[in-house]
């Protein structure tokens, strides 16, 4: 879905490698349908998926990535992503923050005694991670049937996640594998009544299929930790 010609005229240099298959997804834009059509063509062991507004910071991250996705019980691992003035902008994903699920320390600075116990620079397993900057292997991302196509836009990701830990595997954050996530500048913000109504309905969905995570807690977040904010305070 995209609209410069600079855009496709980037895709057509990048046909003529030998290492680079490019397919074209002719459809409106769904991000499950689009990893899902993707993933159909790719041929490696392990996939990526990775937003097209992003930028690599640690030049290992693919690597240290591929480390934790290689171990048999891991399904599923996501970065430590930051915004363009180096805020985090995700640090894994907490099932009931805001009500629903939300990043860790969003809009926070790494400056000593900023983040709870340095938790953003610990790699370390969670409920889910974005996929703005997740890989998977092919097989399990096959087991699982991939992205639902219902979650067009939000908790895709979330739902993914889930679906991994439900078939046994860990979803882990990688704190080494450092990327700028320059948010919503291809898509936009959710700021139409059209997008603000297809959102209420990927929150109702989420909230139906995972109501038993919804009600209990999340298992790797402290009960005594507030879910109104993101940056482990305590509950009040």
């Amino acid at each position: 879905n995209s609209t410069e010609e600079e855009t496709f005229a980037f895709y057509k240099e990048l046909e003529k490698r030998e290492d680079v298959q490019v397919v074209y997804y002719k459809g409106d834009f769904n991000f499950s349908k689009i990893n899902n059509f993707g993933e159909k063509y790719a041929k490696g062991q392990y996939l990526l998926l990775l937003n097209n507004d992003t930028e690599m910071i640690n030049p290992d991250s693919l690597k240290d990535m591929l480390g934790f996705c290689q171990q048999p019980e891991v399904g599923a691992v996501g970065a430590r992503l930051y915004y363009e003035d180096d805020t985090l902008q995700h640090a894994g994903v907490v099932i009931g923050f805001g009500g629903i699920a939300g990043h860790c320390f969003v809009g926070l600075h790494e400056r000593p005694g900023e983040i709870y116990f340095n938790r953003s620079k610990m790699s370390c397993d969670y409920t889910a991670v974005t996929a703005a900057c997740l890989m998977v292997s092919k097989e399990i991302y096959e087991e699982v049937e991939g992205l639902e196509a219902e979650f067009k836009v939000a908790f895709n990701d979330i739902d993914f996640c889930m679906k991994i830990r439900e078939a046994g595997y860990l979803v882990v954050y990688d704190a080494q594998s450092t990327w700028h996530h320059y948010e919503s500048k291809s898509r936009g913000l959710e700021d139409t009544p059209e997008k603000e109504n297809r959102f209420r309905k990927e929150i109702a969905l989420f909230q139906d299929r995972w109501t038993y995570i919804l009600e209990h807690g999340d298992p790797y977040y402290n009960e005594n930790l507030s879910l109104t904010r993101q940056d482990f305070s305590l509950r009040v």
